[in-house]
């Protein structure tokens, strides 16, 4: 048996660093403390972890010291362990800003795009309020609409932090309709077909274009106007007449040719000089190549006019001298009403 002198006190082992902290022997040598220890009292010690950037952490329980840190498995070699502090998530593309609707947290597996055409978004359209989703607003991915709402510029929001349109509200809601379950609207069909060309929901054009209010206005009356020379032209040319002598009265007229063929204008041409020679300012209409008659022209004319606001209706222009035709089958006198 081997007897030991008096040796000075020294801390524990450290379970990490064994090298380090074995209590000396007279030689002063590892060899030397390894053999003044018993095996069963030599500490069992982990192996060193061996990947880069590796530092051992500091033993739990020392006053002072903070405590380990958190472990994880590598996923490849050469890889440094991730911190265990979780980062602050970012607002999505729909969350903050001022907007009134925030990303719900999203169940493990779902897709974020999906997620993002669940939201539930207010509108405030031209004063009208609506609720919906993205998801519906974007059915049409090619349509302005749905640009509106793409995450890079999201349209501004109104004081309550609702999304804000500037666009007529009422006529906003068959459009949404149609967007939810693709019913088409049975009432104002212009002013819809008017909005749904200003978002560009091409399907919905395409629909209401088949309508009889729409068909009649685009295919027929409209392909008409395009074969009467200087249509839109001559109305403005009216107005501004009409306009010039309304000082200080109530009435004004303006005197307008409809001629629908080239011998019709042939016919014309005296009157057309002398009401010049009068000074009389005259607006001349046609000829064009279509079907429709003089009075179809006319009729345009009056719808057109009163479109723009205006209170306008029209009789034959009975001329005083110098026609050697029927004036009445080509002369007519718009009068617009002031007040």
């Amino acid at each position: 048996m081997l007897a030991l002198g008096p040796a000075p006190l020294h801390p524990l082992p450290c379970p990490l660093c064994p090298r380090s902290s074995l209590l000396p022997d007279a030689a002063g040598t590892e060899e030397g403390r390894a053999e003044l220890l018993p095996p069963s009292v030599l500490p069992k010690v982990a192996p060193r972890p061996t990947w880069p950037g590796w530092a051992p952490p500091f033993s739990p329980g020392r006053a002072g010291l903070p405590r380990p840190q958190q472990l994880v498995e590598l996923g490849r070699a050469g890889q440094v362990p991730a911190s265990p502090v979780q980062p602050v998530p970012r607002p999505g593309p729909f969350q903050g800003r001022g907007r009134s609707f925030i990303a719900e947290p999203r169940p493990p597996g779902k897709r974020a795009a999906l997620q993002t055409m669940s939201l539930v978004v207010e509108l405030n359209v031209g004063g009208e309020l609506y609720t919906t989703t993205v998801g519906t607003l974007k059915k049409f991915p090619g349509s302005k609409l749905a640009e509106m709402f793409n995450a890079a510029k999201l349209p501004r929001p109104d004081s309550q932090g609702r999304i804000f349109i500037d666009r007529p509200g009422t006529h906003f809601r068959p459009i949404l309709e149609y967007l939810r379950s693709g019913q088409l609207p049975t009432e104002n069909i212009p002013e819809v077909y008017k909005e749904a060309q200003f978002y560009e929901i091409q399907p919905l054009v395409k629909l209401l274009e088949e309508t009889p209010q729409i068909f009649g206005e685009q295919v027929a009356r409209k392909q008409f106007l395009l074969r009467v020379p200087g249509y839109n032209e001559n109305l403005e040319l009216m107005i501004r007449i009409a306009r010039a002598e309304a000082v200080a009265a109530r009435c004004s007229g303006v005197v307008v040719c409809v001629v629908r063929t080239e011998e019709d204008a042939a016919r014309c041409l005296d009157a057309l000089q002398t009401l010049e020679t009068d000074k009389r300012s005259v607006v001349k209409f046609g000829p064009w190549k279509a079907s429709p008659t003089i009075t179809d022209l006319l009729d345009c004319v009056k719808m057109d006019i009163e479109a723009k606001g205006y209170d306008v209706s029209y009789q034959p222009y009975a001329a005083e001298k110098g026609f050697r035709i029927k004036s009445s089958d080509y002369f007519y006198k718009f009068t617009f009403t002031w007040w």
